[in-house]
């Protein structure tokens, strides 16, 4: 069974049909593999910043506060003992902590196709000719998703993730601050933002090099 895609110009006029690779976009939404493959893409973007200071940690406390026995107070060995006020902290985190977890290609390319066919089975994922643009200009980017929009998906809430087959400056600074609005490459596409974007808008040669990088 062939599948096709519609492909759009920049004014949203269809320009030619596209024959898909069902192995990629016809792919059945396993529940399973895509919490796997986002769990562990969520954990290897996590950024271990919380750090506290032990009691090896903690600058002086060398000598012992008073002696042992005579004082009638309670025996302490350091001002950097965790009971004191300024000394360390118990079972605090930690900076060296490790939260990486390992997610084979295999795996990670077949969730990326199968949320690929989920966008294409439910109508929100737009193919263009291209996604060039010729000057530095968001009345342009925004004029190019405006027809998209309107004539394509049908939905005027913003919420956006277009993938560009290759990095292209013009197509980026016109419409990286524009609400609901996420730019990426080939190189960096990844399960999270398409699942957390409504729609998908990618060129016509990222579909290509996409059949033919996860055929290998």
């Amino acid at each position: 069974m062939s599948l096709k895609i519609k492909i759009y110009n920049k004014k949203a006029e269809e320009v030619k049909e596209m024959e898909l690779d069902s192995d990629i976009f016809s792919q059945e939404v396993n529940e399973e593999l895509l919490h796997q493959v986002v769990v562990a893409q969520s954990a290897n973007s996590r950024q271990v910043i919380a750090h506290s200071k032990g009691r090896a940690d903690v600058a002086g406390g060398g000598k012992k506060p008073w002696q042992q026995k005579g004082t009638g107070r309670a025996r302490a060995g350091s001002s950097r003992s965790p009971i004191w006020r300024g000394g360390g902290v118990t079972f605090g985190p930690s900076n060296d902590r490790n939260f990486k977890k390992k997610i084979n290609t295999k795996m990670k390319r077949k969730a990326i196709s199968m949320v690929l066919s989920d966008k294409l089975a439910g109508e929100k994922m737009v193919v263009l000719e291209n996604l060039k643009f010729d000057e530095f200009k968001t009345k342009d980017f925004v004029g190019m998703l405006e027809s998209i929009e309107k004539n394509v998906l049908k939905n005027d809430r913003r919420n956006t993730l277009i993938i560009n087959s290759e990095k292209d400056k013009k197509t980026y600074f016109s419409g990286r601050n524009l609400t609901g609005i996420k730019i990426i490459n080939a190189e960096n596409i990844n399960i999270l933002d398409i699942l957390n974007h409504k729609n998908l808008i990618v060129d016509e040669a990222l579909i290509t090099s996409l059949s033919e990088k996860y055929k290998k």
